[in-house]
């Protein structure tokens, strides 16, 4: 089960019906956003298999600049996200999605930006290196 109501904080063992939902919702948003090529990525905890989460799916959308961030907002919405703006991390179109319970975030970057580059390292830092992992998962416990 995926979702967290707005003023909760869990952390829940890994499930791997994250991994088909996130597959589910990039399908979605890449029909929604089909006229443009785009990467969707899984990132956050619930992308690597075993680690425990906080079961809400993280999606990292890659932009060239931006500006272009802005294009998408309403298509997105559309898709049943509310756009937050940059919601306090500069350079990052951030959206959300589910009421009462948060089931969804995108985080809109762009592909050569720090966020973008640091969030795809650590995810795959900790698929690759169990040792790691269980230390990261020890830390959010």
């Amino acid at each position: 089960m995926i979702g967290l109501r707005k003023d909760v904080v869990k952390i829940a063992e890994y499930d791997e019906s994250w991994n088909a939902e996130f597959e589910k919702e990039k399908k979605h948003l890449l029909n929604a956003l089909s006229s443009y090529n785009i990467p969707v990525e899984h990132v956050g905890s619930t992308s690597v298999q075993g680690l425990c989460a906080k079961p809400i799916i993280d999606i990292m959308i890659g932009i060239q600049k931006f500006d272009d961030g802005f294009k998408f907002v309403d298509c997105i919405e559309k898709s049943g996200y509310e756009f937050k703006g940059e919601c306090g991390i500069p350079d990052r179109h951030f959206f959300a999605k589910g009421n009462p319970r948060t089931t969804h975030h995108i985080h809109m970057v762009e592909t050569d930006s720090e966020f973008w580059n640091e969030h795809l390292l650590f995810r795959n830092c900790l698929r690759e290196h169990e040792d790691d992992r269980k230390r990261y998962a020890l830390l959010k416990r």
